[in-house]
């Protein structure tokens, strides 16, 4: 039942007078005259309906004023809820501000190891421009190194296995020099329609205090070494040994100075030219278009760990190239990577010689 149905069945609070024109005599009806009577009968059919109406306006309106306390009483509740809401958005907002004050301060932690010298970087290529250039470089890597370099080799009527330590350790420099610079023949290939290159890329100089973030990585050596034998406890010995390894190692055990000379500039001069030029100088500044620099830092590690092909030096070089980005992000320098990579090399090559 509705309320307005509710509210006229309730009987009237209070009894109505007759009207004032209608005077009852003191004769009895059937004494009275048939035209008073039928008079009388014809006014209380017409004052019946409006004694009908205001028993319903009235008892609508008493209606409304019963339900006006249980109206208030729910618009209060309203209320209380909306304070509730009030109360939780506010919490909330702390929450977000808390949130917001961590996130502002590891920001102020990351601009301060991540100082930048001058503006970011302009990147006016794309990510198809960026995995372009990535996918060339791995496959002139291996296409060079292991079809091209041994197919001359053949035709030269020799392999690299009948070579003295001497002949191998000028045939892996002849590789290496061959794959890097098919490596940076892409790179310039793919970067020539967006030349020139906007200020900073690519930098080479002796200017700066890049040599402070050099000498402050090499003290993270130690513990680079000590993630890789951690790294080599988890992944188990492969029973297949590398190539190029084996051929160090047999220069290193022969203690032919000339072969182990020539290694030294494979790993600490060649390598790290090339590495530096595809790896920090050009990937991780084309990824801070995409994401912030503590990321492109961190991909670009990634990146560098997976183009060696050993998941046993995976964790070491992962830290590694963070080290090494974050040196090159500083200085904006690559000669501070380059060099802080060849001192790298330098070590593992002084540790296998022992």
């Amino acid at each position: 039942m509705s309320a307005a149905c509710r509210s006229l069945a309730l009987p009237p609070l209070t009894h109505l007078p007759a009207p004032s024109r209608v005077r009852p005599s003191s004769r009895p009806a059937s004494s009275l005259p048939s035209t008073s009577v039928g008079a009388l009968r014809s006014l209380s059919c017409r004052r019946a309906p409006k004694k009908r109406r205001k028993i319903g306006r009235v008892s609508c309106f008493m209606h409304e004023d019963e339900e006006e306390p249980s109206s208030s009483e729910r618009g209060f509740e309203v209320m209380e809820i909306k304070q509730g809401g009030e109360q939780g958005e506010i919490k909330l907002e702390e929450c977000s501000k808390e949130n917001n004050g961590w996130i502002s301060q590891i920001r102020k932690v990351s601009d301060r190891i991540f100082v930048i010298n001058g503006n970011s970087w302009t990147v006016p290529w794309t990510v198809e421009t960026i995995v372009q250039v990535m996918l060339l470089w791995i496959a002139s890597f291996w296409f060079v190194g292991s079809w091209i370099i041994p197919f001359l080799a053949h035709a030269a009527g020799f392999s690299k296995e009948s070579l003295t330590h001497r002949g191998q350790a000028l045939y892996s420099l002849l590789t290496d020099v061959a794959e890097g610079l098919a490596g940076i023949a892409i790179l310039h290939r793919c970067l020539a329609r967006f030349r020139p290159l906007p200020s900073g890329w690519f930098k080479f100089s002796l200017k700066g205090s890049w040599h402070m973030d050099v000498g402050l990585g090499c003290l993270l050596f130690p513990l680079v070494n000590f993630l890789s034998q951690i790294n080599i406890s988890m992944v188990p010995v492969l029973p297949a040994p590398p190539v190029g390894v084996s051929s160090v190692e047999q220069s290193i055990l022969a203690r032919d100075p000339v072969a182990m000379a020539i290694y030294v500039v494979v790993v600490s001069v060649c390598a790290p030219i090339w590495e530096e030029i595809v790896f920090r100088g050009f990937l991780l500044p084309s990824l801070t278009r995409y994401m912030p620099l503590w990321g492109s830092i961190l991909v670009s590690a990634v990146a560098f760990a997976l183009a060696h092909f050993n998941a046993q030096r995976l964790l070491p070089l992962v830290f590694l190239g963070v080290v090494m980005g974050v040196v090159f992000a500083r200085s904006r320098n690559l000669l501070a990577s380059m060099l802080l990579h060849s001192l790298w090399n330098g070590f593992v090559f002084l540790d296998l010689m022992k």
